[in-house]
């Protein structure tokens, strides 16, 4: 089967302990485990160890990103992860720097991509109902989950990785729904896994 890393990008705050994130990757390693897939985790509150990391993106056929979406982003320490692990990776290890040449800078920016036929999965929990998206109207403008998650995406393109749709948690704090939330996440990820 297949190789699939999830990196947990929960961050610690007093008011989100991590307890649904953690919850959503305990469930994807069983739910994966049990259909023949290895699994590796690592978590935000990990000592990070750039190589090994590294070395776990190029040995992923899939990797899943779990996050909250703290001010419209993924936490601190994540964005701390994907700076120190993602830059070190510009030498060949997930990508030949942003694959231009010096003879052609013009052309093929974000094409220098080595992780060609891994693919990511994007898991994220808001606090937002999931009623502000989609709707002209509301507090997104009609932009939706992946339009928001659009910086992330062209993260993981730069390394020539194909998205997986994403997958949503809404409202986890004021009108929480875990146990449909668990029902629709085991549902997604037997249906793309």
């Amino acid at each position: 089967m297949s190789n699939i890393l999830i990196i947990n990008g929960h961050q610690y705050y007093t008011f989100s302990e991590g307890k649904l994130n953690a919850t959503l990757v305990d469930s994807a390693v069983t739910l994966l485990n049990q259909k023949g897939h290895n699994t590796r985790v690592v978590t935000m509150q990990d000592e990070i160890n750039v190589e090994q990391e590294l070395e776990n993106h190029q040995w992923a056929d899939v990797v899943i990103f779990q996050s909250p979406i703290n001010w419209m982003g993924v936490t601190w320490s994540f964005k701390k992860y994907m700076d120190e692990v993602y830059t070190a990776g510009m030498g060949g290890a997930l990508c030949n720097g942003d694959g231009r040449t010096a003879e052609e800078p013009k052309i093929n920016y974000g094409r220098g991509g080595t992780l060609t036929g891994t693919k990511y999965m994007m898991s994220v929990t808001f606090n937002a109902p999931e009623e502000s998206f989609n709707k002209p109207d509301e507090f997104f403008n009609g932009k939706s989950v992946d339009d928001l998650l659009f910086p992330m995406h062209m993260n993981f393109k730069f390394f020539d990785m194909q998205a997986l749709p994403t997958f949503a948690c809404f409202d986890v704090m004021k009108n929480a729904d875990v146990e449909n939330d668990l029902k629709r996440f085991a549902a997604h990820i037997n249906k793309h896994f």
